[in-house]
């Protein structure tokens, strides 16, 4: 599955130091239906990350990420 990351994503990943790889990594090893998904997963740095996904057809976007700074977990 391919993994793209709108300008949007990529500005927030630059601003919050959210590494990019780390991100392909966690969207790699899941299995995510066509549609629009909101993903909250601690990756180790001070808050949990949360990002938002489109999958169409065999391509996987994302669309923002960010740090969740009110250290909701769901």
């Amino acid at each position: 599955m391919d993994i793209i990351f709108s300008r949007h994503a990529r500005r927030r990943a630059k601003l919050y130091g959210i590494p990019e790889a780390a991100v392909r990594t966690l969207l790699a090893r899941m299995n995510l239906r066509k549609g629009e998904h909101e993903i909250i997963k601690d990756i180790g740095q001070k808050y949990p990350l949360k990002i938002v996904v489109s999958v169409e057809n065999e391509t996987l976007t994302v669309i923002t990420n960010y740090p969740l700074k009110k250290g909701r977990k769901k």
